[in-house]
């Protein structure tokens, strides 16, 4: 899942339509795999994000609210725990690394850019 694209429902304060238009270009962009539209394309990407607005905006009236409702700093929170548990992965894969275990450079070749 495109990490930029967080859940919107059942918040407390709820979700804003500024949200919802935010996820729905996060997932236009992700989807078409531009970042901006050409010229050419401008009014089919903004056609599209508006088209997935009011689709994230009904989905989100429809679904049933749950007994537990979520909160933007409780979600902070959980994001910030998932950052350290990807941290202390990424540390224990880390390969120890010394000067005396670095290859050494090798001249370049005549003829050859560095």
């Amino acid at each position: 899942m495109c990490r930029s694209i967080r859940v919107l429902h059942n918040f407390d304060p709820p979700t804003t339509p500024e949200e919802m238009a935010a996820a729905a270009l996060q997932y236009v962009r992700k989807v078409s795999g531009l970042h901006h539209a050409s010229h050419h394309d401008e009014a089919a990407f903004d056609a599209a994000v508006r088209t997935v607005t009011a689709a994230t905006e009904k989905l989100l009236a429809a679904l049933h609210k749950g007994a537990h409702v979520r909160t933007r700093e409780g979600e902070r929170e959980k994001a910030r725990a998932r950052w350290k548990q990807r941290e202390a992965r990424m540390a224990a894969a880390a390969p120890a690394t010394s000067p005396a275990a670095k290859p050494a450079r090798t001249a370049a070749r005549p003829g050859r850019r560095r």
